[in-house]
């Protein structure tokens, strides 16, 4: 692609490179360490799940007995495979033993490491098959029933009932709507569990359960062909339970999900080097089943100025970018993340908007680029509200974005009723309709605005990022370069589930995972 905004093809490279190196520099961190999510995710693609009497899901029950006699730096895959060779069972058998205090993990006999690597191997690929057919199910539906054109539109539903949602997530897809995002309950990313089956009670949103990914999976695949177009489903794989909800995700045919490698250090307050871990495994399984990541840099501007902070928002998406390459993530499965957050009463502002998302396509040209509606300056007055998003969808369809999250003209009011949703619905239809091959008829003026714009946003980056190579990563979220928050290294929710890996550590999931990408 031809820069319209006049880049420096060598700073792109300069900042892209210092991006890979703050990112190895972490994968030497994150290969060295586990946390009790990342475990617990093992246990459930092991086919491990239910609770025990008392309501605490297995994997929990399994991982915080193994933590507490001190085997955790072991892993779960060599407990279980262990147990399997000891006792002749199965892994959701021996964890319905383990709920029932009838089995001690750690009071049986050892076997070696690679013993118990080939005990579970059987479970391991049941899982990868389960996913793999779940991946060719969607391609099926692609190839047959299509859908829509990009930028795809992009609605929630919310109501906090899992079969409200649902008639909600149905009326939305007849109007249009070519994803639909589950919006959790609040705060359910800070719980370090995931709640057990289907859920009608959520504050702000709906709890993610498996059995409400399920539900509303099957819901939209009703829909999608009584409509003839396929619905993509979208939840959050975030918080502490990160890459459990990933692997729901993937066993449940989800097509996007929010996956951040900073948002919850951030925005959740969970600890850096929690998050650093577990965001790993959870993009190895996103990269392996096919669903597209949604980073969230658009959430900095909502704490920072979207004038002086805008280069925040590109040194992270190219940090996210480099995150996903060592998770082996195609770009057409990158949701980089950004928003139209411009005060619009700065003189200009669209022309600001204008030039971020230009530049965004143009450094990421392959990436699924996920736009995000303005929600800081919203006011309540819903007819410059619809105006606003009107403004948000004409640069959309310009620039080419690929997810389009649409705005609601009752933000900063209510959870959109259906209508609500549908007049967002039908304004994005007519701008993309009328607009729809404007940036293939417009170039921009040498050294104008825009260019100028594009060009510093991106020089101010780069000085950044080679600034993070520099200092660290951690040392840099701690100083508050990101989003005007600091976090310290060993403060945050969630640090006491982290641990240094042994030697006869394994996870018998991320290397198959690596090697079979979609």
């Amino acid at each position: 692609m031809k820069s319209k905004l006049n880049l420096d093809p060598k700073v792109i490279d300069s900042a892209r490179t210092a991006a890979a190196h703050i990112a190895e520099s972490m994968q030497s961190f994150i290969d060295k360490h586990t946390t009790v999510t990342t475990e617990r995710t093992i246990l459930r693609l092991l086919g491990i799940d239910g609770v025990d009497d008392v309501e605490r899901p297995l994997p929990n029950v399994i991982v915080d007995a193994i933590k507490d006699a001190g085997g955790l730096p072991r892993g779960v895959a060599y407990w279980i495979g262990n147990a399997i060779i000891q006792t002749g069972k199965e892994p959701q058998e021996i964890a319905e033993l383990v709920g029932k205090g009838e089995l001690d993990l750690m009071k049986l006999d050892m076997c070696k490491k690679e013993e118990a690597e080939k005990a579970i191997g059987l479970y391991v690929d049941k899982a990868l098959n389960r996913i793999k057919e779940q991946t060719a199910k969607r391609d099926e539906y692609l190839a047959t029933i299509g859908e829509g054109r990009r930028p795809y539109l992009y609605v929630i539903v919310a109501t906090g009932n899992i079969y409200e949602d649902v008639i909600q997530a149905q009326a939305a897809a007849r109007q249009g709507a070519d994803i639909i995002a589950v919006i959790r309950t609040t705060a359910q990313s800070l719980l370090d569990y995931v709640p057990y089956g289907p859920t009608t009670e959520g504050f702000g949103g709906t709890y993610a359960t498996q059995e409400n990914f399920r539900i509303m999976r099957k819901a939209l695949d009703e829909v999608g062909e009584e409509v003839g177009r396929y619905i993509r489903l979208c939840n959050y794989s975030s918080g502490l339970c990160m890459p459990e909800i990933a692997a729901m995700g993937a066993l449940e045919r989800l097509d996007v999900m929010l996956n951040d490698a900073l948002y919850g250090i951030l925005f959740r307050d969970i600890n850096m080097q929690r998050t650093i871990v577990d965001q790993f495994f959870s993009r190895v399984i996103i990269g392996y089943c096919g669903i597209i990541f949604n980073s969230g840099e658009d959430n900095y501007l909502t704490t920072d100025d979207a004038i002086e902070s805008a280069h925040t928002v590109l040194a992270s998406q190219l940090m996210n970018e480099q995150f996903a390459v060592l998770a082996n993530i195609p770009e057409g499965q990158m949701g980089l993340g950004h928003a139209f957050e411009m005060d619009p009463d700065t003189e200009n502002g669209f022309l600001y908007e204008l030039a971020q998302a230009q530049m965004a396509k143009e450094i990421f040209p392959n990436a699924s680029l996920k736009y995000m509606p303005p929600t800081k300056f919203m006011t309540g007055n819903i007819f410059r509200g619809h105006i606003q998003d009107a403004l948000f969808n004409l640069i959309s369809v310009w620039t080419g974005q690929s997810l389009q999250l649409l705005g609601m003209l009752t933000e900063a009011i209510h959870t959109p009723h259906l209508h609500d949703r549908m007049l967002s619905i039908e304004n994005a239809q007519y701008i993309f309709n009328n607009a729809r091959d404007l940036g293939e008829e417009v170039e921009y003026k040498k050294d104008g605005i825009i260019q100028k714009r594009a060009q510093k946003v991106l020089a101010d980056a780069n000085e950044l990022l080679m600034q993070i190579e520099k200092d660290g990563l951690f040392p840099t979220i701690e100083a508050g370069k990101f989003a005007a928050v600091k976090r310290p290294m060993d403060g945050g929710k969630g640090l006491e589930g982290v641990c240094t890996r042994d030697e006869q550590y394994f996870n018998p999931f991320i290397a198959k995972m690596l090697g079979g990408a979609k």
